[in-house]
Parts: structure tokens; sequence; C-alpha cells
């Protein structure tokens, strides 16, 4: 267990390097850590944080969802907030994920769909009477970047959703 004073320069030191590996991601789209690595640290910093809670602040990178919305687009507020879902590495963890989607639906059985995880874009897309209307970028989770010209030119994102049956 670490000491307080160890615990404030572990955390400093894992700041910096999340907050420089999350530039590199989402800002200058060149990321040189592998998501594994990544995820490593940022697990690491919430463990130590948890255990001194008076350690967090406001912009520990454990406090926010994905990056800024880059300058030269108009941004969207996210309404509910667009949120992540966190990484499983093990059995246990992806029964207790099962057990609070279970509780959270508040049914005893889920059925699931799982894909391979592909780096690239989270976008909320919304429909008014059946016709996309808005493209929006998750960003920070609160806050997006409203990308609805790009999202029009992608041929497997329909344009038009078919009335409900």
């Amino acid at each position: 267990m670490l000491t307080k004073s160890q615990a404030k320069k572990k955390i400093e030191s894992l700041r910096e390097s999340l907050r420089r590996d999350e530039y590199l991601y989402y800002v200058l789209d060149d990321p040189k850590s592998s998501d594994a690595d990544f995820d490593r640290r940022m697990a690491q910093l919430k463990e130590i944080e948890a255990a001194y809670p008076d350690l967090i602040t406001p912009d520990s990178p454990t406090q926010r969802v994905g990056g800024a919305a880059r300058q030269g687009f108009q941004t969207r507020t996210h309404v509910p907030p667009m949120i992540s879902l966190d990484n499983t590495y093990s059995f246990d963890e992806l029964a207790e994920f099962d057990r609070r989607v279970r509780e959270l639906a508040g049914r005893n059985q889920v059925d699931y769909v799982a894909e391979h995880k592909f780096d690239g874009l989270s976008i909320s897309l919304q429909y008014e009477d059946d016709l996309l209307v808005r493209g929006v970028t998750r960003g920070d989770g609160i806050t997006g970047e409203d990308v609805t010209p790009n999202v029009r030119t992608i041929r497997s994102i329909p344009l038009r959703v078919a009335e409900k049956c």
C-alpha cells in the first residue's frame, strides 16, 4: 500500500502520461500507446484515487469520457450524457457487469450481442420524423462535435429509418 505522499506522486505521474496519450489519440489522431497499456494505467489511477479520494481532482482523466471537442466544429450538448463502457479483462468482471445490467433492466435474463472492438468514432445519431437530422461525436460525454455533413457521406448510415411496425 502506498503512503499518501507516494500516492500523490504516482497519481501525478499517471495523470501526466494519460493526458499525453489522450491528446495524441483524441486530438492528433496519432496514438503512441496500446489500448491495453492505456487501460492498465487508467485502472491503476482509479484504484489509487479510490484509496485516496481526497486526491481526486476535477481535471483527472478518471473524471471524464473521451476528449474535448476539436475547434472548427459546432458543438452540441448530449441529453442525456453519452457515457462510455469500462473494459473487462476477467470472467469475474464480466459476471459483475451482467449482474449490474440485469439489475438496472429489472430482468433475470438479458440477451447480448458481442463484436470485436474497433477503434474509431462514437456518434450519437438523431432522427426526427424518420429523417437523420444530426450526428454528434461523443466528445467529452457532455459536449460533442456536430459532424452531420460528414455522417451523411457514410453509406451504411441510413438517412431515413423505416416506420415502426
